[in-house]
């Protein structure tokens, strides 16, 4: 019964964990280049029944039948991203970006670190490179001259960029994109900027538009990949787990509480 209150405990915080997932995907439904996360869920582990009765033997059979591992409730496997491509929203701004297919765009962070991103509205830092909203400039840096009319970024990354008075655009370098071994793994920071980690592996250098499929589309914004029928079906069911999981501590406090009131 002891087990069955621990076990029902875990089983209601692995679901509050859940919720409060899906409750972060909803708060982002309109959030541009959001990649909704999900919680992967694994069985604890076991025990030997034939130990916790204090059974030995061939008496164990009678007691537990073929039976004899039980488990000790539930935990969290994972937490990672979905990186399934959001729609993209046509805008029409020569500073809105975004990557139809996998990949991300290399960010240079003050510390030196690096950090990645699927595009989103960037603009001209104080430095005068290419950045995103919060002035972090994108690798390989790319500079924009003050007197710069227009830019135009092509769906393999070349920038080309045309000056007060000349007819012929400039051409100020290439995004390049890179990809990893397991994407979802990456750890969000917030603004649309993920890193690496030991799970997601190191990045992998990749050219946009090589294989047709990733290519960097300038004017356009990717939206949110949250659909809201998935994720409150989703709430549904772990409300419903997590009421179970009530359920079951209520039982055991109940049969707890009969053996505490037995007599002699």
């Amino acid at each position: 019964m002891l087990d069955a209150l621990f076990i029902a405990a875990t089983g209601m915080q692995a679901q509050q964990t859940n919720v409060d997932t899906i409750a972060n995907n909803l708060a982002n439904v309109n959030t541009p280049g959001f990649k909704k996360g999900r919680v992967s869920f694994s069985d604890l582990i076991t025990q030997d029944a034939t130990k916790l009765l204090g059974i030995a033997g061939d008496a164990a059979a009678g007691v537990s039948g073929a039976t004899t591992r039980v488990g000790v409730g539930v935990g969290i496997a994972n937490m990672d991203k979905v990186l399934d491509v959001g729609d993209l929203k046509k805008t029409d701004s020569a500073f809105d970006v975004a990557i139809a297919g996998q990949g991300f765009i290399e960010v240079q962070m003050p510390d030196g670190t690096r950090a990645f991103t699927r595009g989103g509205t960037l603009k001209v830092n104080q430095d005068g490179m290419l950045a995103t909203q919060t002035g972090y400039a994108l690798k390989p840096g790319i500079a924009i001259p003050e007197n710069a009319t227009d830019m135009q970024i092509g769906a393999d990354g070349h920038v080309m960029v045309r000056l007060s008075g000349q007819t012929t655009p400039t051409d100020a370098g290439q995004l390049e994109l890179v990809r990893f071994p397991n994407a979802g793994a990456v750890t969000a920071m917030g603004d649309n900027l993920y890193r690496t980690n030991e799970n997601a592996g190191e990045p992998i250098a990749m050219r946009a538009g090589d294989d047709g499929t990733s290519q960097i589309q300038q004017g356009f914004l990717e939206g949110s990949n949250v659909k809201l029928v998935d994720e409150m079906v989703g709430l549904m069911i772990a409300q419903r787990a997590y009421e179970a999981n009530v359920k079951i501590a209520q039982a055991s406090d109940e049969m707890l509480g009969m053996v505490n009131n037995l007599r002699r």
